[in-house]
């Protein structure tokens, strides 16, 4: 594959922008019959906006979080399962960003640059927790490893050229393992069956004995041993697409309103858009959003800042920033979704306009983490100048 190479961060807003509008057009009809979405993934790879946070000594434009954050709220107002899709991808960039060697950034920043995707294998069924990771990395004789193991919501997978696999060595020690999506002993199952989010794929991959050579695993355990912005940029992201989704929402609703509604008997107006309480319930809905949106930057601002000068301070900062943003992205999808049907009247719920996709999405999307967590860490910060802990969910 090849791929056009972005020169900026106007440039890749620019592009993230047009792309929206495309995917837009047809993201309903996506999700009525789920309908994958390979040739737009495909459009995404070849705009290059995949390779947008390659340093610039590789020949990326090395974008900012704040313009990180825009795009995937920008792709996220459009198409919330689109935009799903290449999360993991940035996150699984940044590893290599932080751990890998000179050689490993080189080899993986040209497949980056060529359009290549990242998956992800991360997330486990049926152990005790989230970071109860028991895929195995057993070592070979000759130095390389065999994984075993299977992963569940595996977004991004079945559409990867690559797919990091979080595992752990015989120390116990989390690596990241970056497999060819073709490898021997490596399948994905597409067996995604979410109420929401319904054409991101994010079923389950099977690793049986699939060979790993030793160059192309990063201790990923190091991220974690000191200030890190790993979780916080993977968060942003994630805050991104709920504030996209009600982006998204309320000019599905606006635009309703405006066209196929009709006013309330009682309000005498002559368009439901001239109706008070329409015009007062519109008001807090479009509060909701711009304060989600406005959130959002100032939590991509302060990661921004962390990396400019990355300490326990800012790292701790930016991670609380992020959580304020994503529990009131994540609180605004949701309400705005729901709240589409409550100001468009009885025929916004007919099932062939598929306007409930949005509450769908966005009821599935803020399922990914909990928010009351978020909720304690700020609180534990504000009232006692407790950090937070260092992990990839915060």
């Amino acid at each position: 594959m090849t791929a056009h190479v972005i020169a900026d961060d106007t440039e890749a807003l620019a592009v993230a922008a047009a792309l929206a509008d495309t995917f837009r057009a047809g993201a309903a009809a996506r999700d009525t019959e789920r309908r994958l979405p390979r040739a737009e993934l495909d459009r995404l790879s070849s705009s290059g906006l995949l390779a947008v946070t390659v340093p610039a000594e590789h020949g990326g434009a090395d974008v900012s979080a704040l313009t990180l954050a825009e795009i995937f709220r920008l792709l996220g107002s459009a198409d919330a399962s689109l935009a799903q899709i290449p999360q993991s991808h940035f996150a699984y960039v940044n590893v290599i960003r932080r751990q890998g060697t000179e050689e490993q950034r080189k080899f993986f920043y040209a497949e980056l640059l060529s359009g290549a995707r990242f998956g992800n294998a991360q997330s486990e069924a049926g152990t005790k927790h989230v970071q109860d990771i028991r895929t195995r990395l057993e070592r070979s004789a000759d130095g390389s490893y065999v994984l075993r193991g299977v992963k569940h919501y595996c977004t991004g997978a079945l559409f990867a050229d690559w797919i990091p696999v979080l595992a752990r060595t015989e120390d116990d020690h989390l690596q990241v393992a970056y497999v060819p999506r073709d490898a021997p002993g490596l399948t994905v199952d597409d067996d995604w069956d979410g109420m929401g989010q319904r054409t991101t794929a994010s079923g389950t991959v099977r690793l049986d004995a699939v060979p790993v050579p030793a160059d192309r695993m990063l201790p990923h355990y190091l991220t974690f041993q000191g200030p890190q912005l790993h979780g916080a940029v993977a968060q942003l992201l994630h805050a991104a697409i709920d504030a996209g989704i009600a982006g998204g929402a309320l000019a599905e609703a606006v635009e309703f309103v405006r066209t196929r509604s009709r006013p309330w008997f009682e309000s005498g107006v002559e368009t439901a858009a001239e109706d008070p309480l329409l015009i007062q319930r519109f008001g807090e809905l479009a509060l909701r959003v711009r304060a989600s949106e406005a959130l959002l930057r100032e939590a991509a601002r302060a990661v921004d800042a962390a990396r400019a000068d990355l300490t326990d301070a800012s790292a701790a900062e930016a991670s609380i920033a992020v959580a304020a943003a994503k529990v009131t992205a994540a609180d605004a999808a949701v309400e705005v979704a729901g709240a589409l049907f409550e100001v468009s009247g009885t025929r916004s719920a007919l099932n062939s306009l598929n306007l409930h996709r949005h509450w769908r999405d966005a009821r599935t999307h803020t399922l990914h983490d909990p928010t009351r967590w978020k909720i304690q860490h700020i609180g534990r910060y504000v009232l006692g100048g407790t950090p937070p802990p260092r992990h990839g969910l915060l």
